[in-house]
């Protein structure tokens, strides 16, 4: 349990419930309110630290105007109250607003639960930073678990830098845990007692860009009610892990060399130059050197990133640890759950070592998850994961995840297709602009 005072605010009972349900397993004080009316009180007499807000209630349903109305009540109120919106209507120009109107980060529904708890946390930890409260350190529990000789080298090289302050670049498919390995990195380094900032680069628009890394000022663009630290500032003395760096353009590739090579930033509305004293850890799963071949990645920007590359492989490259990773999220789930099952039958070990794992340790995961929600016995069976397939292959999973996977590969395609525009992409799948984002964002594209 960390400290923390939330409340959730949504004339949906069923969100309210689902999110508190999320939520109050790991902050000490979870409320929930479905009458918008109350805030000015609840705000007023209690002191949260987060407000996760809905943006549409009775009228107007998919505006969101009056979310921003809401906004404007808080901020007036208590100015330094971490607001998160959250809606099933929003796009990225909603986006772009809700962050330039005053609120820390925008959540679109349905949310997934890693995520929407990672947001709930980074904005506790910014409105922390500003009174001087200790940060909270979010712990999925999917520790770094590897015996395979592939993952060995990798933990041996992790060994030899960890301790210093080389700047990394880690490499590897989507779902191999770039992001546990950043962590375990940040965890072994000299600056584990400060924060590691995560920051999806893939995920932020241009607009937001250098607002969101850098910060910005007070009256430095409509709305922009107070100084804001950037991500940069926020992870000083600590660890900045920028995923997905493989996605930003040219004009911010530039912006973001200038700024390790100057080893401070300027922020939105300002001339005057901020030091930083960040350890730099980023990832992708693009070829990046080919990328940097094409002129689609700046060459002196690569040389900045890469003092240390680690290679994550994928899971079928490394079938040793399959199994016992497949173990720590059954005890993980078995345990979260309050489930009976504590271990995997023969069958079902047999199964788990030769499936290829398209989706790697992210899909092992899920699968897990799932089979540990549904399971009757002690032990898993490989019918609990996996069912016969008439028409190809042996077996194939029985999660709904190869479906998930289909559509992932049919967005990538329409996406390279369009050279990445989003309007072409999304009429030539029969998708709103809006849908296309939920999966853009979904599948982490």
């Amino acid at each position: 349990m960390q400290p923390g005072k939330i409340l959730i605010v949504d004339d949906d009972v069923d969100v309210l419930r689902a999110a508190r349900l999320l939520l109050k397993r790991h902050f000490e004080q979870v409320d929930f309110e479905k009458n918008p009316q109350k805030i000015p009180y609840l705000v007023t007499n209690f002191d949260y630290d987060v407000i996760l807000l809905d943006m549409n209630f009775t009228r107007d349903l998919s505006s969101g105007k009056e979310g921003f109305e809401w906004l404007d009540r808080i901020l007036d109120i208590k100015p330094d109250t971490a607001v998160v919106l959250f809606t099933a209507y929003g796009d990225v120009e909603m986006a772009v607003r809700a962050i330039k109107s005053g609120a820390v980060d925008f959540v679109l529904k349905p949310w997934e639960n890693e995520k929407l708890l990672a947001t709930i946390q980074s904005a506790y930890n910014k409105r922390a930073a500003k009174l001087d409260k200790p940060p909270v350190v979010h712990n999925t529990g999917n520790l770094i678990v590897g015996n395979s000789p592939a993952m060995q080298a990798v933990f041996d090289t992790v060994s030899r830098v960890a301790a210093t302050d080389a700047n990394v670049l880690i490499l590897g498919e989507n779902g191999t845990g770039k992001d546990m390995l950043a962590r375990h990195i940040h965890q072994q380094s000299h600056r584990s007692g400060k924060p590691i900032v995560s920051v999806d680069l893939g995920a932020i628009s241009e607009t937001l860009f250098e607002s969101e890394l850098f910060g910005h000022v007070k009256g430095a663009f409509t709305d922009a009610r107070e100084d804001r630290a950037g991500r940069f500032e926020e992870a000083a003395g600590g660890t900045i892990f920028l995923d997905e760096i493989g996605n930003i353009s040219i004009p911010f590739q530039a912006k973001l060399l200038t700024v390790l090579q100057n080893r401070s930033v300027t922020k939105v509305g300002s001339n005057k130059s901020i030091p930083i004293d960040v350890r730099l850890i980023c990832a992708t799963n693009r070829n990046i050197q080919q990328q940097a071949a094409q002129h689609l990645f700046r060459q002196d920007l690569l040389y900045r990133i890469n003092t240390i590359e680690i290679h994550l492989p994928p899971l079928r490259e490394r079938r040793e640890d399959i199994v016992p990773l497949a173990e720590h999220f059954l005890q993980l789930y078995r345990e979260k759950y309050k489930r009976p099952v504590n271990s995997l039958h023969e069958s079902l070990i047999q199964q788990l070592e030769k499936y290829e794992w398209p989706g790697n340790i992210r899909e092992l995961q899920h699968a897990m998850e799932r089979a540990v929600i549904l399971s009757q016995g002690k032990s898993l069976q490989a019918k609990d994961v996996f069912v016969k397939n008439n028409a190809a292959q042996d077996q194939q999973m029985d999660t709904g995840y190869n479906l998930e996977e289909m559509e992932r590969n049919i967005i990538t395609q329409a996406m390279k297709k369009c050279n990445g525009n989003i309007t072409e992409a999304a009429k030539e799948l029969g998708l709103s602009r809006a849908a296309l984002y939920r999966r853009l964002e979904k599948y982490n594209i």
